[in-house]
């Protein structure tokens, strides 16, 4: 897709736009917006709206050929519902029928006059994000491991947005392309099958961000993880045949004496449950059980794109869990890199033991913020559905703004978290007789335990976690990854700088 922003004005009207098509907003109410009214100068939107060929409501939309009044080809009057101030979930359904119309279009050019300033307790910086994301996901596609293609629509690839081309609309227009960009990434490695998408070839891509946005990178092997102590993310791996992978992704965007911001991404490529084997149902949606780690490449790929005056690090532990002759057994006890002893009582409560490790790596970079992205617990489903994401901070001040700036970055992205409680009492639930720490709680608030086991490896900076197992793919017909939450974290570190 490619976008650009053009003013229109007196002298270069809406209604002299030479175009494949033009989409102008209409309402219940038999009411256009302006854009409709300088294209309704032979009568026939109107008469359209009169007739009830067209409705008005949110998502309804009618094309018309050869509009006396507008010099493009088609305009497509598109509904946005009873006021001609409308809600936000208006707005998206009246964005997604348009583009869907777009794609069966036979012009490869179009130009969207929506009233993108009407968005109720909206601005048109978000609508211009929601009409980019939304454009990306219209034409993403999920067969690249198909040995015959989907046949490729060939529908509208060139949009122009009707708005004031000031600096700051640009500067957003950019930035919402690098997202788009970077949740097409992420979801494009959470599709991939597990035998292509291994701990190897997530190491490969971020190789390859490295050597396009010019970042730092260093991959460790399996010794050197032996070398740094890091048990608990081994315990792991031991099951599988696939090598492990610790990535470690540096963009240096701000100044040199600047703490960095961190992000932590789980990167289990493929999650059988490992001894404590999964049921066989659904279990091949366990592939997904990485799209932490692709959300911390898709938010790098996205930094790496709009130059981000910010120092971020990424850290991304990956491996297979699997069961074998040689996998951890559920009373096995390990002894993670800072230190505390664990007793793994399910081997299926993997990614806590992979994060630790993470968690304690990423004290070395004195960091401002960590934040650690992964697909943790089903509870979470349970409590928040596919919504929002979990998230979990401590109470403190800095913990507070920290979890003031992440809630605030999803309502701004649309990508929205909600707050779930850590507090030392929880913590009672991971006691373990023989060790430190349990790795599963007793039952009862699962994905609050297993942010509580997370947060005994933290304790030397400000953290979040945010458990995206509801949000980072869709099960049933809709099957795919999502890319969420590669805007939030974009989002996130925009408000930073």
């Amino acid at each position: 897709m490619d976008f650009s922003i053009k003013a229109f004005d007196t002298k270069n009207t809406i209604a002299s736009a030479k175009s494949g098509c033009v989409a102008v907003a209409v309402f219940e109410n038999k009411k256009m917006s302006q854009a409709a009214k300088a294209l309704d100068q032979g009568g026939e939107i109107s008469a359209a709206l009169k007739s009830g060929d067209i409705s008005g409501k949110a998502g309804s939309t009618m094309l018309l050929r050869g509009v006396s009044g507008s010099a493009a080809a088609r305009v497509l009057l598109v509904g946005m519902g009873g006021d001609e101030t409308f809600s936000e979930k208006s707005f998206s359904s009246a964005v997604g029928a348009m583009l869907k119309v777009f794609a069966s279009l036979g012009s490869a050019d179009a130009i969207i006059a929506l009233p993108m300033t009407d968005v109720k307790e909206r601005d048109v910086n978000w609508a211009l994000r929601t009409v980019v994301c939304a454009a990306h996901e219209s034409v993403f596609r999920t067969d690249s491991q198909k040995s015959k293609k989907d046949p490729a629509s060939a529908g509208v690839r060139k949009i122009t947005l009707a708005l004031a081309a000031n600096g700051e609309l640009k500067s957003t227009l950019v930035q919402a392309v690098a997202i788009a960009n970077g949740m097409d990434l992420a979801k494009e490695l959470g599709n991939l099958s597990p035998n292509v998408c291994t701990p190897g070839y997530l190491a490969q891509t971020a190789k390859q961000l490295a050597k396009d946005y010019k970042f730092e990178v260093e991959v460790l092997e399996r010794k050197q993880l032996q070398a740094l102590k890091m048990n608990s993310f081994l315990s792991v791996t031991n099951g599988s045949d696939e090598p492990p992978k610790f990535i470690v992704l540096k963009h240096m965007g701000g100044k040199a004496k600047d703490a960095p911001v961190v992000l932590v991404g789980k990167g289990i490529t493929f999650d059988s449950g490992g001894i404590s084997l999964k049921p066989g149902p659904a279990m091949d949606e366990m592939k997904y059980d990485m799209c932490g780690a692709a959300s911390v490449l898709g938010t790098f790929r996205a930094i790496g794109e709009m130059g981000l005056k910010l120092n971020v690090i990424g850290v991304i532990a990956t491996c297979e869990n699997m069961p074998s002759g040689r996998a951890t057994k559920p009373g096995d006890i390990v002894t993670s890199m800072n230190g505390l002893t664990i007793e793994i009582l399910n081997t299926d409560a993997e990614g806590r033991l992979v994060l630790c490790d993470a968690l304690t790596y990423a004290e070395r970079f004195n960091p401002a913020a960590v934040v650690d992205i992964a697909t943790l617990t089903g509870a979470c489903i349970v409590a928040l559905g596919h919504h929002k994401s979990g998230l979990f901070t401590r109470s403190d001040a800095a913990h507070e703004k920290l979890a003031a700036e992440l809630l605030a970055a999803g309502q701004q992205a649309s990508d929205t978290a909600w707050r779930l409680p850590i507090e030392e009492v929880y913590n009672e639930q991971l006691k373990s007789n023989f060790a430190d720490l349990a790795n599963i709680g007793s039952p009862g608030g699962a994905s609050v335990t297993a942010a509580c086991f997370l947060e005994n490896f933290t304790r030397k900076y400000t953290w979040a976690h945010l458990d995206i197992a509801g949000t980072a793919w869709k099960s049933g017909g809709a099957k795919g990854a999502t890319g969420r939450p590669v805007p939030l974290l974009s989002t996130f570190l925009l408000n930073r700088v």
